[in-house]
């Protein structure tokens, strides 16, 4: 809850501190004294719209601090978290507006946003005038209003998970379709590829091999006359080998004569037979290997051909076709289990929408019966204040194609304010007095329901009798025994059933020419004379005071005036 206010430099505020206790508090004066400046100065606290206009004339700034008490679980601490804020001890919130119409806002001292100021107050505060224009008002949040008073956290937790693996199956598929498209426009090349491939089956280091034995033939023709010759002259009719052989076995028969002269050229010789011998047999082989079948050249070269006609095509060297050939299978085969895959993915989708659709009729089906019990409990909160031949409705519109994190339907607080008139908007239907009644009657429904700790109102009683207004009063006090309640009024009956009373005047400040607006707590008989005032006006009489003193003393618990009326 709110528990003090600190205004500095503001308007008609010089300095200006608000120390606020739980249950009903009302701030009341004369016409004029100040009290939607007040109300404007808080509402800079919690992040309203600046303006250089709210300085102090005179002043190069102004700046407003509120300070909140609330729960370590409270959301407004988890918004605060989020952004960064030590959230220990009371949440501070403050604003400084420039004359220039600049602003810097706080929260516990550290600087922050103004959307993260907002977002945190209005966890904190909700405010509620005939011109209203934030909380029950914004039909953005009537669907967790009524989510909030039927209990239905936990079917909308189920339509929340629903919707987030919906959207997670629909990602996931749209990233595989994406995928699959772009392979089913390189599936027809990558199919053709691999047959190719196939029928031409290469082998690594195959085009080396090829290009070896091609040159060996085409060279094989230019030399096979030379090695031919070289042959015929060791093996031909004109070789020297029979002569030197005859040579040998002649000297061998003359060895013993003189051994020591024929014994080496005999062996002379003998080494030169064996070295002829030897080189005819090497050119034996030369010669075999010079023969070659003219067709074998023709499909080396053509093979040779294909090699490096696949290899230019597919940019790639002729040894690497082989692993190209397998990268472009293996490429087929994930298209393939990629087609198999989005069936998966599609399946998946369906099964999450078919979820979604059954958690969200249920949510929606809760909807429908808390917004009967609803409006019956508004129902019977409007007769006493007046708007007995009113009707308050929950609209609910359903989009069964919605895949919203909170469910199919829209939702809107609407009213009929008369029989027979066209029921609308509640916004657009009722006047500010009756809006403002049924914000009145809607937040004591919803007093434990999700509610904000502090709530403002802001001159409800407007163009109300005496019966209405003790019956707003009751209700005030009925909320405000579940939380912290500020009321501005004009109304008496409202003002005797406050816990505690501020008096807002404006005064003359002395010796400067001008007026200051204060605030101050009043004690019993100080408030007593206020509410006489408020009974009768100007000159307060001694009968109105009595009337004061009955109007208090008459305020008796909430439960039990509510009863009554």
């Amino acid at each position: 809850m709110l528990v003090q206010l600190a205004i500095r430099d503001i308007v008609l505020i010089d300095r200006l501190e608000l120390n606020v206790r739980e249950g009903l508090s009302v701030l009341t004066g004369e016409t004029g004294a100040g009290k939607s400046i007040l109300l404007d100065a808080f509402a800079l606290a919690l992040g309203g719209r600046g303006d250089g206009g709210l300085v102090r004339h005179g002043q190069a700034q102004g700046g407003v601090t509120a300070v909140f008490d609330v729960t370590l679980d409270h959301p407004a601490r988890a918004i605060a978290a989020e952004a960064g804020i030590d959230t220990e001890g009371d949440l501070i919130l403050r604003r400084a507006q420039m004359a220039d119409g600049r602003t810097r806002a706080f929260v516990n001292d550290q600087p922050v946003g103004v959307q993260t100021l907002r977002a945190i107050g209005a966890a904190l505060v909700e405010i509620h005038g005939q011109h209203d224009d934030r909380a029950l008002a914004d039909p953005s949040a009537h669907r967790a209003i009524l989510d909030a008073f039927g209990g239905l956290q936990k079917p909308l937790a189920a339509v929340a998970e629903g919707s987030r693996r919906v959207k997670a199956a629909r990602s996931a598929l749209a990233e595989q379709r994406a995928r699959v498209e772009a392979a089913r426009r390189e599936s027809d090349f990558l199919r053709h590829a691999v047959e190719e491939l196939d029928a031409l089956d290469p082998q690594g280091g195959e085009e080396a091999s090829l290009a070896l034995r091609r040159t060996t033939m085409q060279q094989s023709e230019k030399i096979a006359r030379e090695l031919n010759d070289a042959l015929d002259c060791l093996a031909g009719p004109n070789s020297p080998v029979p002569h030197l052989s005859s040579a040998v076995r002649r000297l061998e028969r003359r060895a013993d004569q003189l051994p020591a002269l024929v014994g080496p050229c005999v062996t002379a010789l003998d080494a030169a037979l064996v070295a002829l011998d030897e080189a005819r047999g090497v050119l034996d082989s030369a010669v075999a290997e010079t023969e070659f079948d003219p067709r074998e050249l023709e499909r080396v070269e053509e093979r040779l051909f294909a090699l490096r006609a696949a290899s230019r095509k597919y940019d790639v060297a002729a040894d690497d076709l082989a692993a190209l050939r397998e990268k472009f299978v293996g490429d087929v085969a994930a298209i393939d289990a990629g087609e198999e895959a989005l069936l998966t993915l599609e399946a998946t989708l369906a099964q999450a929408e078919a979820a979604y659709a059954a958690a969200a009729q249920k949510l929606g089906e809760g909807r429908r019966r808390a917004a009967k019990a609803l409006d019956a409990a508004v129902k019977a909160e409007l007769p006493p204040l007046k708007l007995e031949r009113a009707r308050f409705i929950t609209e609910i519109a359903t989009d069964t194609d919605s895949r919203d994190p909170a469910g199919t339907e829209r939702v809107e607080f609407w009213a009929q304010t008369n029989p027979g008139t066209k029921p609308g908007p509640m916004m657009k239907v009722a006047s500010g007095g009756e809006l403002s009644r049924f914000m009145l009657a809607l937040k004591v429904v919803l007093a434990d329901r999700g509610s904000a700790p502090t709530l403002i109102f802001d001159e409800i009683d407007t163009g109300v009798g005496g019966a209405v207004a003790d019956a707003i009063g009751v209700r005030l006090a009925r909320l405000a025994a579940q939380v912290q309640v500020l009321a501005v009024t004009h109304a008496p009956q409202v003002a005797a059933r406050a816990s505690t009373h501020f008096l807002i005047a404006k005064d003359a400040v002395k010796g400067a020419g001008r007026v200051a607006t204060s605030v101050a707590p009043l004690d019993t008989a100080a408030r007593r004379e206020e509410i006489a005032r408020m009974l009768a006006g100007a000159s307060v009489t001694e009968e109105a005071r009595a009337a004061a003193a009955r109007l208090i003393a008459g305020a008796a618990p909430a439960d039990d005036l509510l009863a009554k009326v």
